[in-house]
């Protein structure tokens, strides 16, 4: 994403797909959603294909892998348990990106990081894989709750080959206009200080909206992407899919 002077703007997909699987039409398209948020100014498209294809299903990804090749700016980002299905995807097409969460098969959604140092050791073998591919490696993380934890958390995940961290932002999402906020944002922002200081890149995702984008970018330095999806689908079925790009990014700080 080169080209993206701010911070990069995701399009988790998985809602869309989620509307589709409801009836047995094909709409609305999740390649065709791409398609307008990548015309928008979208810098990448993010899927969870989960194994029990719930939402974004393998064809998906497949599609969506041959769609982004004509978008050589633009980046393909797939997350998902490295020990369920996510690397056969990996190991296909190929993605920008990948993000590993630890999710359950069953779990609703994302809702807590990968903790270290306890699974560095079985994340490492996965890591060095995905890379080898020429996937860059986000790991999801949860914030740290004090900066000397942070430390000794984000060294861990940069000497297991990690290239970046997601934040997992839901606590912030969920503080935010609350007299918890400023001490919740405080643990976001030292646990970025802690990635930043050891080499790692950072990303952020989960609840963010366009209420709540500007605060927390402008407080938690060097955020490179965010991923976001639930909010910005509902934002778009409103708004429409354009409209709904420029708003996101109008809450992008200037890098």
């Amino acid at each position: 994403m080169s080209k993206h002077t701010q911070t990069a703007l995701s399009v988790n997909l998985n809602k869309v797909a989620l509307v589709r699987n409801t009836r047995h039409l094909g709409i609305p398209s999740v390649t065709r959603a791409a398609t307008l948020c990548l015309e928008a100014g979208a810098a990448g498209i993010t899927v969870h294909p989960r194994p029990d294809e719930r939402h974004i299903r393998a064809g998906d990804v497949h599609d969506l892998a041959a769609l982004l090749k004509a978008w050589p700016d633009r980046e393909f980002n797939i997350e998902g348990n490295p020990f369920h299905n996510l690397m056969d995807f990996v190991r296909q097409v190929r993605p920008h990106q990948v993000t590993f969460v630890p999710d359950s098969e069953g779990q609703f959604t994302s809702d807590h990081g990968w903790t270290f140092p306890q699974d560095a050791v079985r994340l490492k073998p996965l890591i060095d894989e995905a890379k080898a591919l020429g996937a860059r490696v986000s790991l999801f993380m949860d914030p740290s709750p004090d900066a000397m934890a942070a430390v000794d958390v984000m060294t861990a995940v940069k000497a297991v080959g990690a290239d970046r961290v997601e934040l997992y932002t839901e606590t912030y999402a969920s503080t935010y206009g609350t007299p918890k906020q400023a001490e919740v944002l405080a643990a976001f922002k030292a646990t970025a200080e802690a990635a930043l200081a050891v080499g790692l890149g950072i990303n952020a995702g989960h609840d963010l909206n366009r209420d709540n984008l500007h605060t927390f970018l402008t407080t938690v330095p060097g955020v490179q992407e965010v991923s976001i999806g639930h909010a910005l689908i509902a934002d778009a079925l409103e708004m429409g899919y354009t409209e709904t790009i420029r708003a996101y990014n109008a809450c992008m700080p200037q890098a």
